[in-house]
C-alpha cells in the first residue's frame, strides 16, 4: 500500500486539515535503467512551503491542486538500477509527500548515517544549516564583538544562527515565544540573553537593555511587530538579514507595519532578502564548517520528531502555533 498526500485546495488564512487529501494505491512499483525505488524515511515540514500552497508569483512555482506536496525527505533505496545508489543507500532531497516512489536520481544526495542521524541531514547538515550560515556570514558579514539579535530564534535556523553567532565572537540575544524556550537558548544553544515577546509588554525597550551597545546584525524569521522593535534599536551601518516572515504568512489582508525606510537611512543600514539557494556556490564551504563544527561539539541542534506519515499536515500546521523546538520532522 503506497501513500500520498496532495494538495486539495489552497488554504485561506492558516492552512486545515481539510487542505489535504489522503491517497491510497494497490500498485506494485517497478522500476527501468537508470531508477531508484525508494521508501520515506523522514520528511522536512518548514514554514516556507506555506508560500507554495498558495497560487501567488513568488521565488519558486506553487503546490499545484491534487498533486503531491513535496520537501526535503530522507529515503531508504529499496532498489536500484542506477549506478550511483546501491540498495540500502540513504538519500536526501527534494521528494514527494508519498511512502514510496520512484526517482531517477537528479538531485539526490547520498548521507551517510554512521557521521549523523539521517534527521540531520535535514536540519542542521540540510537546508536549516546552510539557511542560518549563508544569511548571517554573507549578508550579516559579522564582526567579533558586534551584537546578534536573532527572532524565531528557538527554531530550526534561529538556534543554528545564534550558535554560529557565537562562534565568530559575537554577543547573540534571542527573542522567542516562551521561557521554556528562552531558558532552551541560554543553556543549550550558549545565547547571552533571550526575550519572551509573549510576556514582554514593550519589545524595544527589552532589545535595548538586553542590547546596551545597540544591534549590529539582525538575523529576521518572523517579521511584524518583533523585527519593528528591532529598527529602534539598530546601529549604524546595521545589516538586517531578512530570512522569514511567518508571522505574516496567514494573513488574508495586507499587514500593517512601520516603515521601515527612515531607519535604513538614518543608520545607512543594509536590508537584505534572501533564499539559500542564492548561495549556493558556497554550499561545500557552509557544509565543512558545519560538519566540522558539529564533531567538535560547537554546534548542537534541537529536533521536534513527529511520528507516522499519517501525522505530516498537522506537523506542518503546529510550526505556525509555534510547538515546535527547532527542527521539525516527521518519522515514518
Amino acid at each position: 500500500m503506497i501513500k500520498t498526500i496532495v494538495l486539495k485546495s489552497r488554504p485561506e488564512g492558516k492552512p486545515s486539515i481539510s487542505d489535504f487529501e489522503f491517497l491510497e494505491d494497490d500498485a506494485e512499483l517497478s522500476i527501468k535503467d537508470g531508477e531508484l525505488l525508494l521508501e520515506t524515511t523522514y520528511v522536512s515540514v518548514d514554514p516556507y512551503l506555506r508560500g507554495r500552497m498558495s497560487d501567488a508569483k513568488s521565488y519558486t512555482p506553487p503546490f499545484q491542486l491534487n498533486k503531491p506536496i513535496h520537501s526535503g525527505v530522507i529515503a531508504k533505496v529499496l532498489e536500484s538500477k542506477n549506478k550511483k545508489f546501491e540498495a540500502g543507500d540513504y538519500v536526501s532531497g527534494m521528494l514527494d509527500w508519498k511512502t514510496k516512489q520512484i526517482s531517477t536520481g537528479e538531485g539526490l544526495l547520498k548521507v551517510d548515517a554512521s557521521k549523523a542521524p539521517l534527521s540531520a541531514y535535514l536540519g542542521i547538515l540540510g537546508m536549516t544549516g546552510l539557511t542560518a550560515y549563508t544569511g548571517l556570514t554573507q549578508i550579516g558579514k559579522p564582526k567579533a564583538g558586534e551584537t546578534l539579535v536573532v527572532s524565531g530564534a528557538a527554531g530550526a535556523v534561529g538556534s543554528v544562527v545564534g550558535q554560529i553567532g557565537k562562534i565568530l565572537g559575537l554577543r547573540v540575544i534571542g527573542i522567542a515565544g516562551s521561557d521554556e524556550k528562552v531558558e532552551l537558548l541560554k543553556t543549550k544553544f550558549g545565547f547571552d540573553a533571550g526575550i519572551n515577546y509573549n510576556t514582554t509588554e514593550n519589545m524595544t525597550a527589552a532589545i535595548a537593555e538586553a542590547a546596551p551597545n545597540g544591534v549590529d546584525i539582525y538575523y529576521d524569521n518572523v517579521g511584524g511587530p518583533i523585527s519593528d522593535a528591532v529598527f529602534f534599536n539598530i546601529n549604524q551601518f546595521a545589516r538586517l538579514v531578512i530570512c522569514g516572515s511567518i508571522s505574516v504568512y496567514n494573513n488574508t489582508e495586507i499587514p500593517k507595519s512601520i516603515s521601515v525606510q527612515p531607519f535604513l537611512i538614518k543608520n545607512s543600514a543594509l536590508m537584505q532578502g534572501f533564499i539559500v539557494s542564492n548561495y549556493e556556490v558556497i554550499f561545500p564551504e557552509a557544509m565543512k564548517h558545519l560538519s566540522t563544527w558539529l564533531a567538535e561539539d560547537k554546534l548542537t541542534y534541537t529536533e521536534t520528531i513527529v511520528q507516522g506519515f499519517d501525522n505530516i499536515p498537522n506537523a506542518f500546521m503546529d510550526l505556525f502555533e509555534g510547538k515546535n523546538k527547532g527542527k521539525m520532522v516527521v518519522k515514518m
